[in-house]
């Protein structure tokens, strides 16, 4: 112990006459061509600023047939929830199986168009069918119970957890100017919720109400007001049919676009009766724009949901409510997405940005759209093979932990850094996101104190001369120099932005013969390095000798 105090104060002794910074060779797979900057992250661990759920990495299966098409592509396939065939469920076990548990937001534009099957009463259940002179171009579709049966055995073999948006139409008409009028009629809602019961299917976490009715709407609106009546008629038929249940499912709603009025008046008309708002992101447009890839690069447009984010936080704490804020779809791009934008590399840019963004206000759930579906799916529509964001969203799933800490970098404003304690082991885990194609930055990080000033919080923050003497102190020098972290970079193949090929330290992650998902290898750096955020790269560090009080 004295000598390694006697290093320790060598260290501060020599560290003003010399200094220079500490070769990463053993990064150089991780860097590429053009300039190389220096930048430092800045993390105040006295308190969390937020904290999200166990399973926050959230994903949505939806009901388009394959009849819908977008700018004159037809991406959906059989994707949709009435279309997916045994064999594919039983593809789709393993890659939902790696969250443990992931929840699964099943529900969509249609889902305000879809009755439940009754046993027993004669009615046929029909699919959906094109039609364009029909309120949302198609006609109205059934879910058949035996279905539901198939859906509900699935879900509970890959330990899904169900998010299941009923339709709020019932009941209502849609006047000329998309106004939804009339109380929700819950009858059919009813039977649903109470079959699913009756058959012992324990996996609904939460029962959301209407899908993009909020505010102005999307083909229809339904007022705050009316809303707020629904949700309680809702809740009503869950604590009735879950009486007994020591855990009863939440009731989620509105599922729409964000609307400060609208929202401030609903919420405060659903005190007891709510326990998730949920909302929808496609802050980029619409999937026909060719200017996708620039609106992800550039940080002001990444920043453009911070409004809203910052906006549903504040309301939620001046309205008394209890309930919580969740993402409960989001895709980027309406309308399907982009092929080989929205299901590449590049999106991961956008999307763990999201993930960041949105824990630090406070969300518990992000909801991706989708887990396969459409060109913005985790998972290849065809073949089902993981995209690059499905790497990403599990890595961010097995190192993120709950408690968000506050968070900023400076050195350039392409680099987008959050940091959370980290997940089921000591320290913290850092993400940084590398939006400039031809900048290497060497990151350093640093602690703030409840002044706002900054301490050095690991010795790879400190540039150490290249001398004997150093390098005896790494090889008897105290355990704190010594320690190493976990890092996890990731790249597209060839650099290519549009790749559906990710590359994890290097190596291309590749599903095997088996369809089994590649273990997700860090590599381990020295915490007297710096570290290496490559252009066009993301970077998960895992650093267990960052101690935090807010990690306790």
């Amino acid at each position: 112990m004295m000598g390694s105090q006697y290093l320790l104060t060598c260290v501060c002794f020599w560290l003003p006459l010399v200094s220079f910074t500490i070769s990463v060779a053993s990064q150089k797979s991780t860097t590429g061509p053009g300039n190389v900057i220096e930048g430092n992250v800045f993390i105040n661990g006295t308190t969390s600023i937020g904290r999200i759920d166990d399973d926050f990495v959230c994903a949505t299966l939806d009901w388009w047939p394959p009849e819908k098409c977008d700018y004159g592509t037809c991406s959906w396939g059989r994707d949709s929830l009435l279309n997916l065939l045994t064999l594919e469920l039983r593809t789709l076990i393993v890659y939902i199986a790696a969250f443990s548990p992931l929840k699964i937001r099943l529900g969509g534009t249609l889902q305000d168009r879809v009755i439940y099957e009754r046993t027993g009463n004669g009615q046929p259940c029909s699919p959906f069918v094109k039609n364009n002179s029909e309120f949302l171009g198609f006609s109205q579709g059934c879910l058949p119970m035996s279905r539901w049966d198939e859906l509900s055995v699935f879900f509970k073999k890959a330990g899904a957890v169900v998010v299941f948006g009923l339709n709020e139409l019932s009941g209502k008409t849609v006047d000329s100017q998309g106004s939804a009028v009339g109380a929700w009629n819950s009858s059919n809602a009813e039977s649903l919720i109470r079959y699913t019961v009756n058959k012992g299917y324990n996996i609904i976490h939460g029962w959301e109400l209407g899908n993009e009715l909020s505010g102005n709407g999307i083909g229809a609106r339904v007022s705050a007001d009316q809303y707020a009546s629904d949700i309680s008629s809702l809740q009503n038929v869950v604590q009735n049919i879950y009486a007994g249940f020591k855990v009863k499912p939440q009731i989620v709603a509105p599922g729409g676009f964000f609307d400060a009025t609208w929202f401030t008046d609903f919420i405060k008309k659903t005190p007891k009766s709510l326990q998730v708002v949920s909302h929808h992101i496609y802050n980029l447009g619409p999937g026909v724009d060719d200017h996708l890839i620039e609106k992800i690069l550039d940080p002001s447009s990444l920043d453009s949901t911070s409004q809203t984010f910052s906006s549903l936080q504040s309301i939620l704490k001046n309205s008394g409510t209890q309930a919580v804020a969740w993402v409960g779809e989001a895709g980027g791009a309406y309308n399907s997405g982009h092929n080989l934008v929205t299901n590449a590399f590049v999106f991961s840019f956008w999307y763990l940005d999201q993930l960041g963004m949105a824990s630090s206000f406070d969300t518990k759930t992000y909801c991706r759209q989708t887990l396969v579906g459409g060109n913005y799916g985790l998972l290849n529509t065809s073949t089902f093979a993981p995209n690059p964001d499905y790497y990403s969203a599990l890595l961010w799933h097995r190192l993120m932990g709950n408690k968000v800490l506050s968070t900023r970098f400076s050195g350039t404003n392409k680099i987008r850094a959050y940091a959370h304690c980290s997940k089921k082991t000591k320290g913290i885990t850092l993400l940084l996101i590398n939006l400039d194609g031809n900048t290497t930055v060497q990151v350093r990080v640093s602690t703030e104190n409840n002044s706002g000033g900054t301490k050095n919080s690991s010795m790879h923050e400190i540039q150490i001369p290249r001398t004997r003497f150093a390098t005896m102190l790494r090889v008897r020098g105290s355990k704190r120099v010594n320690d190493t972290r976990k890092e996890y970079h990731l790249t597209a193949k060839d650099g290519d932005l549009h790749s559906q090929t990710i590359l994890l330290n290097g190596k291309i992650l590749n599903i095997d013969s088996s369809g089994l998902i590649p273990p997700l290898i860090p590599i381990d750096v020295n915490q007297l390095d710096p570290i290496i955020v490559a252009p066009f790269s993301i970077v998960f560090a895992q650093i267990p000798y960052i101690k935090f009080s807010a990690c306790n």
